[in-house]
């Protein structure tokens, strides 16, 4: 059965400004639906990484925030901490790059915690039922303790997913530590020597101390360390590190899936995705190269997976930016994540989520 996703384009009137029209969309959506008063409201979204500017700006926050407030609910921001090098792996760093890229009670109206603790251990094992890759998931304990989850996600490019919407910002998004882990244990990268320039940038980049220069000048991973995170993949300026299977982004799909599954069961939750700056590759990296598509919209509905299906669908439906990465691809066709990363297969991802029971493929678009 298809389900209703919302969607108002970022055309603006003089005197009408987009944080009005994403409020407006929100109560199209029916988040009145949702007995907010006196409720927590957990809003995930992701702060990014410091020196990436693709991030959704915290006014966007804000609004959702403020929204829930009108309806009685006490709305706090939140993630959960990392796994691979940067400044949001535990959460004092995480609080100073949100902090860093304009997120504070100040800004948005509303308190951020770290869903995960201070070191990412503060977990909840939630059970699951009709699963493939899990039977349990470990999930942030702040998330889990929220009365109602939203989610606030960019909808972008991802070179392990194919694309990171709303189900990879609550399934990865919300894993702890040892979650995330779990869900990227078979994505284990290997190196392509003939085009190794033995740079040493994977080296710097890889949080286990996996990827070690060999005499010859060319990486080695030892994947007996390697937790298959794909930091390494995006970082290397030469394509010289690759997914040895296709499967692996296939089955890390089916995990996400199921942990997102594990944060929203039981529970009311409701989810905005605004497709703009839609960057190649996640906003994890301190860095964020040119938008492929030109900036289209925001989406909203009850249903996570036709979100990400109406998001997927506007963008292959929109002209391509020359200079971009996908511009730029020697893959040319319909599909434009497919084309940026063309050993990804995002249908995986949302065809899982389907057969699980998160959400449905099928969708009616209804525009504001």
């Amino acid at each position: 059965m298809a389900s209703q996703v919302y969607f108002t384009d970022m055309r603006c009137k003089v005197g009408t400004s987009l944080l009005a029209k994403l409020d407006k969309l929100m109560l199209a959506a029916g988040i009145e639906q949702i007995d907010f008063n006196g409720k927590f409201a957990a809003i995930k979204l992701h702060f990014g990484e410091p020196g990436n500017l693709s991030f959704l700006r915290p006014n966007f926050a804000k609004a959702v925030a403020d929204r829930v407030k009108a309806l009685g609910g006490r709305p706090f921001l939140t993630d959960c901490n990392t796994l691979y090098v940067g400044r949001r792996k535990h959460a004092l760093e995480h609080l100073d790059a949100a902090y860093e890229n304009g997120f504070s009670p100040l800004s948005t109206g509303c308190q951020i915690i770290i869903g995960d603790g201070l070191k990412g251990t503060d977990e909840v094992e939630v059970k699951l039922e009709g699963c493939e890759e899990f039977t349990s998931a470990l999930i942030g304990r702040a998330v889990m303790d929220a009365d109602i989850f939203i989610s606030l996600s960019h909808f972008k490019g991802h070179e392990m997913a194919g694309f990171g919407g709303a189900i990879k910002n609550i399934g990865m998004g919300c894993g702890s530590r040892a979650g995330k882990m779990a869900m990227h244990s078979i994505g284990k990268p290997n190196i392509k020597a003939e085009k190794c320039r033995g740079c040493r940038t994977c080296t710097r980049w890889c949080a286990q101390e996996a990827i070690t220069i060999s005499e010859d000048r060319k990486a080695v991973i030892d994947h007996s360390r390697c937790v298959g995170c794909g930091r390494c993949i995006a970082t290397c300026n030469f394509d010289a590190i690759y997914n040895k299977y296709d499967a692996d982004s296939n089955i890390l799909n089916r995990r996400m899936a199921e942990y997102a599954l594990a944060v929203v069961q039981g529970r009311p939750h409701f989810h905005i995705s605004i497709v703009n700056q839609v960057s190649p590759n996640c906003d994890c990296h301190g860095e964020n190269d040119a938008a492929i598509v030109p900036d289209i919209g925001i989406f909203a509905s009850f249903d996570p997976v036709a979100l990400d299906k109406a998001c997927i669908d506007a963008v292959n439906a929109a002209p391509v930016i020359g200079s971009s990465a996908l511009g730029q691809s020697q893959h040319h066709h319909h599909d434009h994540f497919t084309c940026v990363h063309p050993t990804t297969d995002w249908r995986s991802q949302i065809a899982h989520a389907e057969k699980i029971g998160l959400g449905s493929g099928e969708y009616e678009l209804i525009t504001l």
